[in-house]
């Protein structure tokens, strides 16, 4: 039977949503294909006429998963830093981010595996994260205030997700925005 491309382009945004919540959630080297494809509702042999292997897949998911969070930082309704800065904290330290990884970025689950993955992933995701760090960087006007944001907030919760107490969670959460907050004003006025 033969599909129309947009119903294999359609269907290839669905597997790539499906397989990142999958790998956000419990892992892309744990996850076979059986795994991703059965999640998505179709065959292994579907998988193929998609992606040519499992690396492929993982690229296009960081590439598919970071452009989602572009699209979200790009969504910002606000305009001046500090609201921006303050919007993106309010959103990204949040109780529900710890809980629900297959919903949240894709930073905090995926960047291991991409530090042993090959240097064709490890260029795709260096790629995307350049575009986000662009934005975060034009609203801190500082290149090195947009790494260390970055990697404050992916820290903050990489960090809090491994605690079993949900209060320490929190704590953990709440530490980082206020120490996220406090230096960005205090450099700010300098």
């Amino acid at each position: 039977m033969r599909y129309k491309p947009e119903y294999k382009q359609k269907k290839r945004q669905e597997l790539l949503t499906i397989s990142g919540q999958i790998a956000k959630k419990d892992g892309f080297a744990a996850t076979g294909v059986d795994g991703f494809m059965k999640a998505a509702g179709v065959t292994s042999g579907a998988f193929y006429s998609h992606f040519s292997s499992k690396q492929e897949l993982l690229k296009a998911l960081i590439e598919h998963e970071l452009q989602h969070s572009f699209d979200m930082w790009q969504s910002n309704p606000h305009h001046n830093a500090a609201d921006w800065i303050n919007f993106e904290l309010d959103r990204y330290l949040t109780p529900s981010h710890l809980e629900h990884p297959e919903q949240g970025c894709v930073l905090p689950t995926l960047a291991t595996e991409v530090a042993r993955a090959d240097d064709t992933i490890k260029q795709a995701y260096e790629k995307e994260l350049l575009r986000g760090h662009a934005l975060f960087s034009a609203h801190l006007a500082s290149e090195e205030k947009a790494w260390a944001m970055m990697s404050q907030l992916v820290g903050a919760v990489l960090i809090a997700r491994a605690m079993h107490d949900p209060e320490l969670q929190k704590s953990i959460l709440q530490a980082n925005k206020m120490i996220i907050q406090d230096y960005l004003a205090a450099h700010s006025a300098a």
